[in-house]
């Protein structure tokens, strides 16, 4: 079976370990704290194997090099990032396979935030690693891509089985909640599930992983391709358009 462990680390990020309880093989899911991963994966018992990232910004590859000099570990990372990334033994492109023991994980093209943003896809466990290309109730800043690029990778989500758990990399969900609601406050669903957030962050409790099925009834940027939603932020029936005004609308929110 494959086991995630998942913790704080730096201001806002989660670190996540993906551990396969047959081969003994941990994979580092991108290294925004090296010192932090090693404490953890020293605290459970696991030796890391991997290190796969998603792209290339320093709160995700930087702790590669730190924590491949003490591991030996393996790194994957997206193609058009790797040259921006530390210790790179092997890049990975859309369609590509990665592998866990003999878990399987289908490479993702979600780029956007950066160019060469990945997710991986392990669809025999029901996850998803998706970095900053979405959040609960968001999608990352458009640092490098264009509206329409974004937009491609949202639809390659979207199209992922509706119970996929997705591993965003930062609890920004409360913040993101008080947009979606601006962006869509006619949502019934997104009302509640608005205060299930509030709720649990109060109590210190994180909101991630998130269920895909629910994300595509609440998160505004997954429905750019809604008709009330395309009226509200574009009029125009164009689904790159609506998601380009949601995301320049949240840049200023």
């Amino acid at each position: 079976m494959l086991e995630v462990h998942q913790f704080p680390c730096l201001s806002d990020n989660y670190g996540f370990l993906l551990h396969d309880t047959d081969s003994g093989e941990t994979v580092c899911i991108d290294t925004p704290d090296a010192d932090e991963y090693l404490r953890q994966a020293s605290r459970k018992g696991w030796q890391i194997t991997q290190i796969w990232n998603t792209h290339w910004h320093p709160d995700h590859a930087g702790g590669n090099a730190a924590i491949k000099a003490i591991t030996g570990c393996r790194v994957t990372a997206p193609a058009g990032d790797a040259a921006k990334i530390e210790g790179v033994d092997c890049e990975a492109r859309h369609g590509d396979i990665v592998t866990i023991g003999d878990r399987q994980a289908v490479v993702l093209d979600v780029g956007g935030h950066t160019m060469g943003h990945i997710a991986y896809h392990l669809a025999g466990a029901s996850m998803a690693f998706v970095g900053d290309s979405l959040f609960a109730l968001g999608c990352g800043r458009m640092f490098e891509g264009t509206p329409d690029q974004f937009w491609g990778s949202l639809q390659r989500l979207k199209a992922l089985p509706g119970e996929t758990m997705i591993y965003c990399a930062h609890e920004y969900t409360a913040a993101n909640a008080r947009f979606a609601l601006h962006a869509d406050p006619d949502n019934e669903e997104l009302t509640a599930y608005a205060q299930e957030i509030t709720q649990r962050r109060d109590k210190g409790l994180p909101t991630v992983p998130t269920k895909l099925e629910r994300e595509l009834a609440t998160n505004p940027f997954l429905r750019a391709d809604d008709p009330q939603m395309q009226a509200r932020w574009a009029a125009t029936g164009d689904p790159v358009a609506t998601f380009a005004a949601l995301r320049s609308a949240k840049d200023g929110f």
